[in-house]
């Protein structure tokens, strides 16, 4: 298991790329950001990585990479549906690294 050290490394590297910062500015409202699916709900199931990738103006594989690196870091949760992955912020977590980077710094 990774130390809080290594953990709050992980959400830097995760943070300093302005593409993850802004599909994480979008994840905090998605309704806002996102037109309705077909297959989840935007609030309960998450956004579908496709929707991400049109709206950030990127490939499915570029995106996927961004949304991979938030996932590792502890920052989104995933959700299988049928064939799609959707995305959602996980709040407690954002919660505790913001508290640890605080400490850190």
């Amino acid at each position: 298991m990774p130390s809080w050290d290594e953990n709050v490394e992980s959400v830097l590297r995760a943070l300093a790329s302005d593409r993850r910062l802004l599909i994480l500015q979008w994840l905090k409202r998605p309704k806002a950001h996102f037109p309705p699916q077909v297959d989840g709900d935007l609030v309960k199931d998450g956004v579908c990585g496709a929707l991400i990738a049109e709206k950030l103006g990127v490939s499915q594989p570029t995106v996927s990479e961004h949304l991979k690196i938030l996932a590792q870091a502890g920052l989104l949760s995933t959700k299988r549906v049928k064939q799609w992955t959707f995305y959602k912020r996980d709040e407690a977590r954002i919660a505790r690294m913001k508290e640890a980077i605080l400490e850190k710094i």
